[in-house]
């Protein structure tokens, strides 16, 4: 008959799991930066676009008006991830015909755009690559967006691969080392790090990055 086990036995036990947990190899829950707090624009500074629109937050969320063509934000953090990484946020439209919350984010010492109802609505995709816009690559496609409803985006990036969702529909899986990656002039005052609009009125918040765990890197590598 086994004596009965004390509460600080218990609590030793507990103990030596949550160290246990730490540790290298641990499967632990990624961890998650929020880059905007829902009521500043701390993190972030309005991008320089000639004749853009006012930048304001509004209701939790960081409001991007109409300009002269296209309004944004630039991140002014200087320790964020170039690769192995998972970009999240929402964005909807409120008004306009165009692209509301086009994400500009670096892939290792490149950049890419992710435009999201570009060229007066028609495309989804990355520019640019090869040269290419998104209306001119593989990863350009159509994606009907209903204006004043939320999208959840996520851009995920390692050293093989780029891949993109809108909710949960995945619409980009790119594999990018033998590419050559750039964004178009227009969306570089994004870099390294930014939304724009254009032509349009967009509203973004739930802003994250985290990084990659290990079983994601390996399935964003190539098939052997």
């Amino acid at each position: 008959h086994m004596p009965p086990r004390s509460p600080r036995f218990r609590w030793s036990i507990l103990a030596l799991a949550a160290v246990l947990a730490t540790l290298p190899g641990a499967t632990a829950e990624p961890s998650k930066r929020v880059l905007f707090d829902d009521k500043t624009l701390d993190g972030w500074q309005p991008t320089k676009f000639f004749h853009a629109g006012e930048v304001k937050v509004e209701d939790g969320a960081i409001l991007l008006k109409n300009g002269g063509s296209m309004t944004g934000i630039t991140t002014t953090r200087q320790d964020l991830p170039t690769s192995n990484y998972e970009l999240s946020y929402e964005a909807r439209r409120l008004e306009g015909e165009d692209f509301f919350a086009a994400a500009t984010f670096p892939v290792g010492k490149s950049f890419l755009t992710f435009v999201n109802g570009g060229w007066g609505g028609t495309i989804t995709g990355l520019s640019s690559i090869n040269g290419a816009d998104a209306s001119e690559n593989e990863t350009g496609k159509f994606f009907k967006y209903i204006d004043k409803t939320w999208y959840k985006f996520r851009i995920q990036v390692s050293d093989d691969a780029i891949r993109c969702w809108i909710d949960e529909t995945k619409v980009v899986n790119l594999e990018h080392r033998d590419r050559h990656l750039g964004t178009r002039i227009e969306t570089r005052p994004n870099q390294p790090l930014g939304f724009a609009t254009y032509e349009s009125t967009g509203a973004l918040r739930k802003i994250e990055i985290r990084a990659l765990n290990e079983a994601e890197i390996a399935a964003m590598k190539p098939a052997e």
